[in-house]
């Protein structure tokens, strides 16, 4: 008998909930078959069948969460194929058996299951104990007052002195109406929420505005994009300019390359830009690493594959972590304007927003005219990046945008 094990899961990752079994008990599958999908905070793997062999039994249901070396299902080799076996193993369920009844039905829908477990644990019946609530329900103080025996002359008597709140504990689920539908969140939407509120509860998050005239890009890259096309085999985009126009910013603006540490500024002389991805599972950030260092062909080509694996919960995990500054273009949904969240440690983030003819006034004629404009939003951590830096790091990408021919001189 072979066991199917959680792998490895990456650094600082030791848990990760089966999202989809692929194969079913009974199933033949060949040696580095995918048999199930494990959903991380971060990615979703595939786990391989290690043998030849049948599943023989899956021990952990989908949605259940498991930890690193646990054991999912066992696999034999040579044992007899059966297309009849359940999809899935059913979902433990640590579901303790319902306590004896001690009412009628008609008394149980007056009492809550607290007030019917209070009652079934000490051998009481509904009708011993007084009521107080509306329209006659029995309240869980009305059978603690019946037991410490100070509500036994009234069924109305007043309620004695309550004790001081305890604190208070977790809300339970509310109860969900005919019309709505109650879904488990995933690992990596946990994650996404957890860590958004912790870059606003930790960072003092600022954000500074800009505007750009995207027509000096535009007119570029109408002129050169089938050539480039041609010689590269991928198409030219307006992120790259950007992830260029970003650097040269950075090199400028240190500290918006940076990250607090204690009482530490930590610098850092490397540049991985992370390029915001929208996928169905949630949005991931994978890393463009050492980004300086690369063409405008060879960051559109990794934009694009680090685009499609991310949509497809193929990317590694070392491929979405350790980046220096964030990049998350809110314009392909059609966003004209808002106030991007930092990617902690992070100390700086870019937004881009949607391309809108607006009319302006032409710097060297003084008309107004309609320009291609582009909104730009960049947060930052004032505890490290002075607004000076911010703003100016950021009127910095506007000129590059506006005057590319600055991107190929380094100016």
């Amino acid at each position: 008998m072979t066991k199917i094990v959680v792998p490895t899961l990456g650094e600082s990752v030791s848990e990760a909930t089966v999202a989809q079994w692929l194969k079913k008990e009974g199933e033949a599958v060949k040696a580095d078959e995918p048999i199930v999908e494990l959903e991380t905070d971060k990615v979703t793997l595939e786990v391989p069948a290690p043998s030849d062999g049948v599943i023989v039994k899956i021990i952990v249901g989908e949605g259940q969460s498991v930890g690193v070396g646990a054991i999912l299902g066992e696999l034999e080799a040579g044992a007899v194929a059966n297309d009849k076996g359940s999809k899935v193993a059913p979902k433990a369920a640590a579901a303790a058996p319902a306590p004896a009844k001690t009412e009628s039905a008609e008394e149980g829908g007056k009492t809550s299951p607290a007030v019917r477990k209070l009652l079934a644990d000490n051998n009481l019946d509904a009708s011993q104990v007084p009521a107080s609530g509306k329209d006659g329900r029995l309240s869980k103080e009305d059978v603690e007052n019946y037991l410490k025996g100070g509500a036994k002359s009234s069924a109305y008597a007043p309620p004695a002195a309550k004790a001081p709140a305890p604190a208070a504990a977790p809300a339970k689920p509310r109860e969900i109406g005919p019309r709505e539908e109650r879904v488990k969140m995933t690992k990596l939407r946990q994650v996404i929420a957890r860590r958004l509120k912790e870059a606003q509860n930790t960072a003092a998050m600022l954000t500074t505005f800009n505007e750009v005239d995207m027509g000096p890009v535009m007119d570029l890259r109408n002129e050169y994009k089938d050539i480039f096309e041609k010689k590269h085999g991928v198409k030219l985009g307006f992120m790259s300019f950007f992830v260029r126009a970003a650097i040269q910013a950075l090199k400028d603006f240190p500290a918006l390359n940076a990250e607090i540490s204690g009482d530490d500024i930590i610098y850092k002389n490397y540049y991985d830009i992370g390029v915001a991805v929208s996928t169905p599972q949630g949005l991931v950030v994978p890393v463009l690493r050492d980004a300086d260092q690369l063409s405008m062909a060879q960051i559109e080509a990794k934009i694009v594959d680090l685009g499609i694996r991310a949509r497809d919960g193929k990317l590694s995990m070392d491929e979405m972590m350790g980046g220096t500054y964030t990049i998350t273009n809110g314009g392909v949904f059609g966003s004209l304007l808002s106030t991007p969240i930092l990617n902690t440690p992070q100390s700086g983030i870019l937004g881009m927003h949607a391309i809108q003819k607006r009319p302006v006034v032409d710097p060297k004629t003084g008309a107004i005219v309609a320009k291609p404009m582009m909104y730009l939003a960049q947060s930052y951590d004032h505890r490290i990046v002075d607004g000076r830096e911010a703003v100016s790091s950021l009127v910095r990408i506007k000129q590059a945008i506006e005057d590319p021919q600055r991107l190929l001189l380094d100016v």
